[in-house]
């Protein structure tokens, strides 16, 4: 799974960065306004076609005034596509890939933020999941909800699970 999460995220100010050039972005749009509180968040969508997209997404907003994200687009091997044969495989690809960014990015802001002397009023608790209550996925919440607490994040499920169900879906 680190292997997927090398390479670039796409920002739609800034380009391409690394993951560490996210966090400094993250960290860089914080002490802006250190005032503000601010929410990271991750989520993962797929597209339904034979050889999916997953768009991995990090969000950062400021809470009242917007926000910004950054975008990774996770395409498999040819071979490797048969294990998302069926959607059920492709929504839990989704979050796992979204748990391990969360786990990844969680450590390196915990570095980052011992090395910065202002103190900043930020959450990092949440993986937003395509899941809901209504539609095929209402039977896969319980695990899926399971799944992301068990790697340490509260889920948040559609309709409030906009990282995922937006954010990287209007790129899957």
């Amino acid at each position: 799974m680190e292997d997927i999460l090398n390479g670039h995220f796409f920002s739609p100010t800034q380009g391409n960065l690394t993951l560490d050039e996210v966090v400094a972005e993250l960290f860089s749009h914080m002490l802006k306004k250190p005032e503000s509180f601010y929410e990271i968040i991750v989520g993962c969508d797929s597209s339904s076609e034979e050889e999916p997209n997953f768009p991995l997404a990090v969000v950062i907003l400021r809470k009242g005034e917007g926000g910004r994200f950054f975008l990774k687009r996770i395409k498999y091997p040819s071979s490797a596509n048969k294990r998302f044969v069926h959607w059920k495989s492709r929504i839990l690809n989704e979050v796992l890939l979204s748990c391990a960014l969360a786990l990844s990015l969680r450590e390196k802001i915990q570095i980052k933020a011992a090395q910065v002397s202002e103190p900043l009023n930020y959450q990092f608790l949440y993986i937003h999941a395509d899941v809901g209550e209504n539609g095929q996925t209402k039977d896969m919440i319980k695990e899926v909800v399971g799944l992301i607490k068990g790697n340490g994040f509260e889920a948040k499920i559609k309709p409030e699970s906009y990282a995922a169900s937006v954010v990287a879906d209007r790129y899957s």
